[in-house]
């Protein structure tokens, strides 16, 4: 097997993480960059945008997510939610991942023949980058994990951030030093999944 496929089953969830890395968070900050960088999107269009946070603005993104979430939250289920967005707070940091939304619209606009495709598109290339920088922070040493609390989170986000009206929010990668193993995974049977012909 290749070296690559070896570090893309290395990619993992890993939800117990904690702040022992001995990377500075200028190495990690240039880890994602590049992987975003380097991750294709159609046309060139290179939709994702993505803001890291580390410390008090770390801390902060999951402070919010918890008092917005109260409210929404049955009171019974709310201390295990507190529990989860506990263990995101004590990680290292969080990469939250945004597309671009006028370029997608500009490519709607400049080639109209696919204008239906470039929101699936945009979201593709997101996918790839998420995806990518997540691998790329695993084969570093740092262990990390994706959450989805978009669209609850996005006005909090933005006024707290001063985020771009353009950037629409699509994930938060919480990443930190693995502090314990992945949990074991389980994987369809393959022609459930996959068809060739010859």
């Amino acid at each position: 097997m290749s070296n690559f496929l070896d570090t893309i089953k290395n990619r993992r969830s890993i939800y117990s993480l904690g702040r022992n890395t001995s990377l500075p968070e200028t190495e990690i900050t240039e880890l994602i960059k590049e992987a975003v960088k380097q991750s294709p999107s159609a046309f060139n269009a290179q939709e994702p945008r993505v803001i890291t946070l580390f410390g008090e603005a770390h801390e902060k993104l999951w402070d919010i997510t918890e008092q917005l979430l109260e409210p929404l939250t049955p009171v019974e289920a709310f201390e295990n939610t507190k529990r989860k967005l506990a263990g995101f707070k004590s990680g290292l940091g969080t990469a939250m991942f945004f597309n671009d939304v006028d370029t997608t619209k500009q490519l709607q606009e400049q080639f109209s023949l696919y204008a239906d495709n470039f929101p699936t598109w945009a979201e593709q290339s997101n996918g790839i980058a998420t995806a990518n920088v997540w691998t790329t922070l695993s084969e570093a040493g740092i262990g990390a994990n994706l959450q989805h609390y978009n669209p609850v989170i996005d006005e909090a986000v933005a006024a707290e951030w001063n985020v771009p009206e353009n950037w629409r929010l699509r994930s938060q990668l919480v990443f930190g030093s693995p502090e314990e193993q992945a949990n074991s995974k389980d994987f369809l049977a393959d022609d459930e999944r996959f068809i060739v012909f010859k």
